[in-house]
């Protein structure tokens, strides 16, 4: 489910309004892109890489943590859910600030030196305290450092005109990379074996280490292709201008300046939100991206749920990735032609229909599987397991709720998630709309905090050894995603604020 998250200056412009109709208009958006500076396309490929390498590297973690590092269930999950990707969020807030201070190609070439010797380590490392301190954790402000820096070298390096169609692109590239990174997690599953090994130089590397070799590949090709973005380049109608990149702290020693720089980003972060406790509309926001996380519970169990389900339910090697790779498909499809239809309807309205959909999508998983047999044996099974999966041989009915599942689930998905990013742009005061937009993180900082202790539910419904209730725990998730739309219905009149351009009644 595309991590719609970490890119919503993205999503926010490439719903709008289409401004000449029908396939004339259609073809215009992408013809603004010729004579485009190649820093725009690079930005691009380099979005694609650092895609791909992060979200292999997503879904195999919680794996690697149990089958390659020992830890149970739930160890891993809260390792995962309430250390590790809470302090990347955090750590994306404070790296905006150190991207202004730096300059895109520095921040940039650090970050990617950062995840570099990171996913080394996590490769070639079997020592667990080892892997953790200089694999795991450095892993998370590499990965920090490269969110804002896309989204501002696609506004520096785009024109006025291309803006909205390369922010678009960029959201299409960034589930390209998303189902990318399903199809490798399959293969290498699949073709080492799930619990295999590759034989390199001598070395036995597992099958998720391997995974992780993939994603360092990705992280290699960054080098040349950031190597190719010209110092101080900005795009401008009149052409490519170029300007110092700034340095917030120019003299001194290297590491002085690097804490200089950190300890003034962590107070521009602190200062933001002292700026916004004062405001009233803050805490009507605050208390809408609560309710939102309960959403994106169900967005990340995908990545720190999910593999260990199917893998349990459905064996080892099972198609896990293109299960997922349904949701990318469907969400590169939806968006532009449900935020095309829904345009006149408020965003509020949208984010409550489509967190019902998203809901009730995962109440599909909590039925019994009896009931899905016949469909399995069928048409629509022979589709999803043999055309799509390619599996051999009968058709778990698990597949085919999963399909079901999450192809409703995209539904609400391409209804909500946007929708999220306008309404804090709609309701922010003017000229802070990037404070506010900025507060699109919690969301995903709360659904961290409570996928953490999704391993306590593997643990005791869908264990590795012993009878599965799978059920269960699939109908708990349901019914916390259902907060999200309840809590919006019944507290709408304390937290619904009015969004500019649009009636409170739409």
């Amino acid at each position: 489910m595309g991590q719609i998250t970490q890119q919503s200056p993205p999503l926010e412009e490439s719903v709008g309004p289409v401004v000449q109709g029908g396939p004339r208009g259609f073809v215009a958006k992408f013809t603004v892109l010729k004579g485009a500076q190649r820093e725009l396309w690079l930005t691009f490929l380099i979005k694609l890489f650092i895609i791909s390498a992060y979200a292999i590297t997503n879904k195999t973690l919680i794996l690697w943590l149990s089958y390659d590092l020992g830890f149970s269930d739930q160890a891993a999950g809260a390792l995962v859910g309430w250390v590790w990707a809470p302090a990347m969020t955090i750590c994306t807030l404070l790296a905006g600030s150190l991207t202004d201070a730096l300059g895109l190609r520095r921040t940039f070439f650090l970050g990617v030196t950062i995840c570099l010797i990171a996913r080394a380590v996590m490769v070639f490392g079997t020592i667990p305290w080892l892997v953790l301190a200089g694999g795991l954790f450095p892993l998370v402000i590499g990965e920090a450092l490269g969110t804002p820096v896309l989204i501002a070298a696609t506004r520096r390096y785009s024109t006025t005109r291309q803006r909205s169609i390369s922010f678009s692109i960029i959201y299409m590239v960034m589930n390209v990379g998303y189902w990318i990174a399903g199809r490798i997690f399959d293969y290498v599953r699949q073709s080492l074996g799930e619990h295999g090994h590759l034989d390199l130089f001598g070395l036995q590397i597992t099958s998720y280490r391997t995974l992780f070799m993939v994603s360092l590949g990705f992280e290699l090709l960054l080098f040349p292709t950031i190597y190719f973005l010209r110092r101080g380049a900005e795009a401008t109608e009149q052409g490519v201008i170029f300007t110092g990149e700034p340095v917030r702290h120019a003299t001194g020693v290297l590491w002085r300046r690097v804490y200089l720089t950190i300890r003034d980003s962590a107070r521009d972060t602190i200062a933001l939100f002292k700026r916004l406790l004062g405001q009233s509309g803050f805490y009507r926001l605050l208390g809408f991206l609560l309710l939102i996380g309960f959403l994106k519970l169900i967005f990340l169990q995908m990545d720190y749920v999910f593999p260990k389900f199917g893998i349990r339910e459905l064996g080892n090697g099972a198609p896990i990735g293109r299960l997922s790779n349904i949701n990318y498909i469907l969400i590169i499809v939806l968006v532009p032609i449900i935020g095309a239809l829904t345009q006149k309807f408020s965003a509020y309205r949208m984010v409550v229909i489509g967190g019902a959909i998203c809901a009730a999508s995962v109440f599909v998983m909590a039925l019994p599987t009896p009931w899905f047999q016949a469909p399995a044996d069928g048409l629509f099974g022979k589709w999803i397991g043999h055309a799509y999966l390619r599996l051999q041989g009968g058709v778990h009915p698990y597949y085919v709720m999963i399909a079901i599942y999450i192809s409703i689930f995209s539904i609400g998905e391409a209804f909500y998630s946007p929708r999220v990013y306008e309404y804090a742009a709609a309701i922010a005061p003017k000229g802070q709309e990037a404070s506010y937009g900025a507060l699109s993180y919690i969301p995903f900082l709360l659904g961290k905090l409570l996928v953490g202790s999704a391993g306590w539910l593997l643990a005791a419904f869908c264990p590795e050894h012993g009878p599965h209730h799978s059920g269960t725990m699939w109908l708990i998730f349901a019914c916390a995603a259902s907060v999200a739309p309840i809590g919006l219905l019944l507290f709408r009149s304390y937290i619904r604020v009015p969004e500019a351009g649009r009636e409170q009644t739409s």
